[in-house]
This record gives C-alpha cells, sequence and structure tokens, in this order.
C-alpha cells in the first residue's frame, strides 16, 4: 500500500483501488496537431543564437512551479529566452542547442511527457495530469514545435555525462539542469545578454501579437471608462478587476500589476495595491496591458477626470504631459540614438517646470542636473514585448546606448508627480499625477503608435468619457 501525503484523509492507496484506476482509459494521443504559427520564427531565431556561439552547447530552461502556499503553484510563467526560442510554454522544459563539427547546432527540446497510465503517477501528486491537466505527448510536443522531443527526466544526467564542447546555461531557473551543467557565472550571463539582444527587434509575428495585446488593452480601458461608477461605489479593484476580466476573456491574463491609481496614488509610480477610493474631481490613473496567448503583452497609461472634466489645473498639468510626450514621440525613427526620446520629453518638462517656478533655471541646466527628476521621477520609456520591460539584460551598446531600428517596439511615457507631501510646490498641486503611455513600433520612416486606438488629449479624453462613463 502506498504511503499517503502528510495529514492527507487517505492513509494510503490499495492494490485494488490502483488497479481500478489503470483500466479503462481512451487512447487521447492527438494525431491531427499540426506545426505551430510561431515554429518558423522561432527556427530563424534559433540559428541567429547558433550564430554567436558556434562549437558551444547552449541550455535555455523554462522554468519551474514555485509553491504559493504548501500544494498550491503560483500560475506559472515560463522565462521569456525560452518562449522566443522555443515557441513553447511548457514547465519544466528547457532548450538545447547541442553544437554540430560544421559550426552549427541541431536543436531539441525536453519536455515532461504525459504521465503513464502503467502506474499512479498521472493520478498522484499535486502535480498529476487528472490534478492540473492533460499535457502533450512528447510526439504531439514535436508536431507543433518542430523540434525534436525529449524525456526531461533524463536531462541532468544527459548533461552531466556530455562532452565534447563548452556549455552554457541561463541560470536562475531550473536548479537541477544548473547543477549538471559545468560553466561559469560570466560565460552564462553572456548567453542571456545574447537571448535579450536578439529580441530587441521584433518579427512581423511579434509585431501582429503586440498589435493584439494593444487592441484588447484598448477595449478593457474602455471597459473601465463605461463602470466608474462601480468604482466610484467601491474602490480602485472594481477598476483593476474590470480590466483584469477583459484580458483574461481575450488573452492569457494581465502582462503585470495593473496601476489603477486614483487621486494621491496616481503620485506612486508602481501602485499595485488597488485599495483606495474613487473620488469625482480626482484623476485616476490606469497603467495596464493585456498580455496574449502567446505571452506578448501591451503597457499602455491614460490619465482620467473621475468626473468627466478635468479642472483648469489638472488641464494644465495633462496639457504639460501630452506635449513632453508629443516631443518624445517625434524623436521615434530609425537611425536615431534610443536615448533621443527620452531627452526629448525630460528637456520639455524640465523647462515647464522651470516656467512654474518649481526648479532653478535655466532650463538647458536644470535638465544636465536632472532637477526635473524630482518631479518626474522616472525614464521617459523602455522597450516592450515578451517582458513588459523587454530585453533587460541586452547589452547596453545594443539597447539604451544603441539606436533605433525598424521592428523594435518601446513605450514613450512621460509623467509628472507632485507628491501629497512636498512642501515645494502650492497646496493645489500637491496630490496630482499624470503619465501618459502609448506602445509605439519604429517603422522604415518613423514610427506607428500602436495604441493611437486610446485618446490621448485633453478634449479627446473628455469626449471619450462623455461617450462611455458609466
Amino acid at each position: 500500500m502506498a504511503k499517503g501525503r502528510k495529514n492527507g484523509l487517505y492513509s494510503g492507496i490499495s492494490e485494488e483501488l490502483s488497479a481500478l484506476m489503470r483500466t479503462g482509459w481512451a487512447d487521447t494521443e492527438r494525431h491531427d496537431l499540426r506545426l505551430g504559427e510561431q515554429a518558423p520564427y522561432a527556427a530563424r531565431r534559433r540559428a541567429s543564437l547558433s550564430a554567436r556561439f558556434p562549437g558551444e552547447r547552449l541550455v535555455i530552461p523554462s522554468g519551474n512551479l514555485k509553491v504559493r502556499s504548501n500544494d498550491d503553484s503560483y500560475p506559472f510563467r515560463p522565462y521569456s529566452g525560452y518562449v522566443h526560442m522555443a515557441g513553447d510554454q511548457a514547465r519544466d522544459g528547457a532548450l538545447v542547442l547541442e553544437p554540430r563539427a560544421d559550426g552549427g547546432h541541431d536543436a531539441f527540446c525536453y519536455q515532461l511527457p504525459r504521465d503513464s497510465r502503467d502506474n499512479d503517477e498521472f493520478w498522484t501528486g499535486a502535480t498529476a495530469e487528472l490534478w492540473m491537466g492533460r499535457r502533450r505527448s512528447l510526439a504531439e510536443s514535436e508536431l507543433v514545435l518542430g523540434l525534436p522531443c525529449r524525456d526531461v527526466r533524463t536531462a541532468a544526467d544527459d548533461l552531466a555525462a556530455a562532452s565534447g564542447a563548452p556549455s552554457r546555461i541561463v541560470r536562475g531557473l531550473d536548479p537541477s539542469l544548473e547543477a549538471a551543467v559545468t560553466t561559469d557565472e560570466e560565460r552564462d550571463a553572456e548567453l542571456e545578454e545574447a537571448l535579450s539582444d536578439l529580441r530587441l527587434v521584433k518579427d512581423d509575428w511579434e509585431i501582429a501579437e503586440l498589435r493584439k495585446a494593444v487592441d484588447s488593452t484598448v477595449r478593457g480601458f474602455t471597459d473601465v471608462i463605461g463602470e466608474l461608477s462601480g468604482a466610484i461605489a467601491s474602490s480602485e479593484r472594481w477598476i483593476e478587476g474590470t480590466f483584469f476580466r477583459r484580458a483574461r476573456l481575450e488573452g492569457n491574463a494581465v502582462g503585470y500589476g495593473s496601476i489603477c491609481a486614483a487621486g494621491e496614488h496616481a503620485t506612486i509610480m508602481h501602485w499595485t495595491d488597488n485599495d483606495g477610493p474613487v473620488r469625482p474631481g480626482d484623476l485616476l490613473l490606469l497603467d495596464a496591458g493585456v498580455e496574449t496567448h502567446t505571452l506578448y503583452t501591451a503597457d499602455v497609461t491614460r490619465t482620467l477626470p473621475i468626473s468627466g472634466t478635468f479642472t483648469p489645473l489638472q488641464r494644465k498639468v495633462y496639457d504639460a504631459v501630452y506635449a513632453a510626450q508629443e516631443a518624445g514621440m517625434a524623436a521615434v525613427k530609425p537611425g536615431a540614438a534610443y536615448r533621443d526620446f527620452h531627452e526629448a520629453s525630460q528637456r520639455y518638462l524640465a523647462a515647464q517646470l522651470v516656467e512654474w517656478g518649481f526648479i532653478v533655471g535655466p532650463a538647458d541646466r536644470a535638465y544636465e542636473l536632472g532637477l526635473q527628476r524630482r518631479f518626474t521621477m522616472a525614464g521617459t520609456g523602455h522597450m516592450l514585448g515578451l517582458d513588459v520591460h523587454d530585453c533587460a539584460q541586452a547589452r547596453n551598446e545594443e539597447y539604451v546606448d544603441g539606436v533605433l531600428e525598424p521592428g523594435m517596439v518601446l513605450t514613450v511615457e512621460p509623467g509628472l508627480y507632485f507628491q501629497p507631501d512636498d512642501l515645494t510646490v502650492p497646496e493645489e498641486w500637491r496630490g496630482i499625477g499624470v503619465r501618459i503611455e502609448d506602445d509605439l513600433v519604429v517603422t522604415d520612416d518613423g514610427h506607428e503608435n500602436l495604441s493611437a486606438g486610446l485618446p490621448r488629449s485633453a478634449d479627446d479624453v473628455e469626449a471619450w468619457m462623455a461617450q462611455f462613463a458609466g
């Protein structure tokens, strides 16, 4: 008799129950699967990665489940570099690029196969198929990914026994695989850098996925406008739940914790408690994005007058941020330095803050000293893709110190934040926070604003709210 879990209601499994559970199951192997839409693009990405590391074995784990509480795990989210290179989202997997004599690589995926019905593994334990749902078989994965697939339960032994080539692995994802590979931190960090570098320019398939993410996000923002009365009657949580419903309906989830910041909470860059009141007369800063089923995310922000109309002071701050965003967006074009859009927005806001008397000018000196940062706080944008702050491990010379190219996707998101306890500004300014954020793809002759479906100017925002607000 098998031993039961600690504090379980059953002490074990009788031989009769075990025999009963193993019989009477239909064959559910799927033979109708076809090559996945992403597979050809993933193959080209792997070829680019291969060219960077001839003669080396590359190991890219997908990651493992993480326990939330006892036998309850957090929702699994695979490592973005694995998703990008394999076109897959399986847990406990790994993509391996095995070097060939000609300098190229043979790629294959380690996957967790289906649980066997010849023993009790498919119905016992917190991660068994009968508890967590059916997985693809190795044969099914091969059809979808266009890659040979192997049983991941042999991966650690296989990698430990591998010889003839140096290895690199992405660290921090799968301890058992990491322990099996002989390498060093510096070389592994170079692999992670390369995986980020190769996501800087999106292919056509990725841009189409980002369009889907943004289009769903536009609908999610409109949902929120339509349910403002529910938020006023309850709290910011109503806004969070409203947007989340759209994200789950049309995508995988939200791409990051939604920021539903009303009133003075709008001055907090990453307010995600979302438990404050929503009051007419205040502003609502909504920063949220839908993540598609393929894990590409939007990242959009609008600042809205909860009553439907900006006060004169709120409009004054809003118009300054809008003008700063216009200046930043105008700088997004191929051949421009990545920093140009940030500098254009920040210089505009520095000059505005000098004009208002909140920092000491002249404006150029204030900008060079970074004085505007008391009120602008953050940079003006970031790359966007599989991660909301995509390509974060890319080399500086390729990212922040690099040049914009067609296919890059980034956010432009200037803001002004007057903290409620800031005694350097008049009392009526305190607690006002405004951010406007859009998602831009660099084109051959400039850029396209993927989130242009959401109104941006103060007049257009008020008209939008008059049309949809509940």
